[in-house]
């Protein structure tokens, strides 16, 4: 979404939409973030809203860009919703919307683990969003990245509730299991052409430079950021070791991660 985000001018408003209180770190950016949804928490932190995304409580064109970070599957009457978003957005704005492929073991396993994680619109090709927002709101796709999964949601660092007895399957939980996991599906996805790392898509809308397509193979086990392999190696903070898969920390986070090269699973792109 940075590529969006890193293009508006300083000052622009932005709505996160179905964020909790925040789907990305806007701390370092010269803008005004504005986050909404229905299960907002009373707090006393400014740009705070609890709405319904079907009644945006937002006058016409308030907004020069609008972020959906793993909302969308979660919406009730989506095309009202996306009927919203089309009037909050402002003239020559964009939309970025991330949604879990349905069809990927990454999102049949979050939802039999959450007993369906509350989504209800179930997306398994890669033309339905644009399709379905391109006629409603007439914004030009600009373009799709595949998204490759870290299954972060098992890490039992990131759960804070009691653990169920279903993760008991992925060693519960435990992070260093996970990096093996989520290493061994991008070496089958590689050597077998699958795509059992995937996990699901980004879009973009609007007159953004198109965003070059290739799958970002290097997404934190604990955090879930997604960084290129460009990028990491240029940083020069992947680490090779003998007889062992090459590592590198999340430029996020610092957890230690796997380093996978994107060009292995370019049979991705979108």
């Amino acid at each position: 979404m940075y590529e969006i985000l890193s293009a508006l001018s300083p000052g622009s408003i932005v709505l996160d939409l179905g964020s909790g209180s925040g789907s990305f770190d806007s701390s370092a950016l010269p803008l005004t973030v504005v986050r909404a949804d229905i299960d907002m928490q009373h707090s006393v932190k400014r740009n705070l809203v609890n709405c319904r995304a079907s009644q945006l409580p937002f006058a016409r064109g308030s907004f020069k860009a609008l972020v959906l970070n793993h909302s969308l599957e979660h919406f009730d009457h989506l095309m009202d919703c996306i009927g919203e978003m089309a009037r909050v957005l402002a003239d020559g704005g964009f939309l970025y919307i991330a949604v879990p492929d349905a069809s990927t073991f990454t999102d049949r396993v979050y939802r039999w683990l959450g007993r369906g994680g509350g989504h209800v619109n179930l997306f398994s090709s890669v033309r339905t969003v644009p399709h379905l927002v391109t006629a409603r709101t007439g914004l030009k796709h600009a373009g799709t990245r595949t998204l490759c999964t870290s299954l972060s949601f098992l890490n039992r660092k990131n759960i804070t509730s009691r653990v169920p007895r279903k993760l008991l399957l992925f060693c519960y939980g435990n992070e260093s299991f996970l990096r093996f996991l989520t290493f061994a599906l991008r070496k089958i996805d590689h050597l077998l052409g699958w795509r059992s790392s995937v996990y699901g898509w980004a879009f973009y809308f609007g007159n953004v430079r198109t965003p070059e397509n290739t799958a970002w193979s290097n997404v934190c086990v604990r955090c879930g950021s997604g960084h290129p392999s460009a990028l990491l190696k240029q940083s020069g903070t992947v680490r090779k070791r003998h007889l062992l898969p090459p590592v590198y920390p999340c430029p996020q986070c610092r957890t230690e991660n796997f380093f996978t090269d994107d060009e292995d699973l370019r049979h991705l792109r979108a």
